[in-house]
């Protein structure tokens, strides 16, 4: 039987909802606008992602053992991507038997022109991760690369969560802006 945890709402209320589902409003707080980056890119579509990424989180509400799961927010990027994909084959399956010529989907690019533009991407952000003060770099890496907790993140830089959050925002918005100059034509 799944534990239950109490919770409080935007308004001050609390309530007692089952922990998984606690879990997963955790989840959704905290990485849901990365995840949504994440598949638009993949899907470059935002109607796309945001579809993609509720149906993860419905698969993950529904999983019948997450005790089992050893990081939750691994296996919901995990489900998403794999989502992503599905959602990509469909596309594909449609444009093929459309009667006007597909349009060209960057993800299906050849692997050279994608692994040189992803080499370029990743050169980018790693010069713009360099620009930035040592804190908010480090910070930005152990959240999204390493995929640290908030709370671990804090207690590891012995500052606030809020201030690891303001940390990982500006260098997500530095590292955005760098590689949006670079696509610039």
């Amino acid at each position: 039987m799944d534990k239950l945890v109490k919770t409080e709402g935007s308004r001050g209320e609390s309530t007692v909802v089952p922990a998984h589902a606690a879990q997963i409003a955790a989840l959704f707080r905290d990485h849901n606008r990365a995840l949504v980056a994440f598949l638009q890119c993949r899907l470059n579509s935002l109607s796309d992602a945001q579809e993609v990424a509720q149906e993860a989180y419905i698969r993950m509400f529904t999983l019948e053992h997450p005790e089992q799961v050893d990081s939750l927010r691994a296996y919901l990027f995990r489900t998403a991507s794999n989502l992503a994909v599905d959602r990509l084959r469909m596309r594909k399956v449609r444009n093929d038997h459309a009667i006007e010529p597909p349009v060209e989907d960057v993800h299906l690019a050849p692997i050279p022109e994608r692994h040189a533009s992803a080499t370029e991407q990743l050169h980018g952000l790693h010069k713009a991760l360099r620009e930035l003060p040592a804190k908010t770099s480090r910070a930005f890496v152990m959240h999204v690369i390493d995929g640290c907790d908030i709370g671990v993140i804090a207690r590891a830089m012995k500052i606030s969560e809020r201030m690891v959050r303001y940390h990982v925002a500006n260098a997500l918005s530095h590292c955005r802006a760098r590689v949006d100059e670079l696509e610039m034509p």
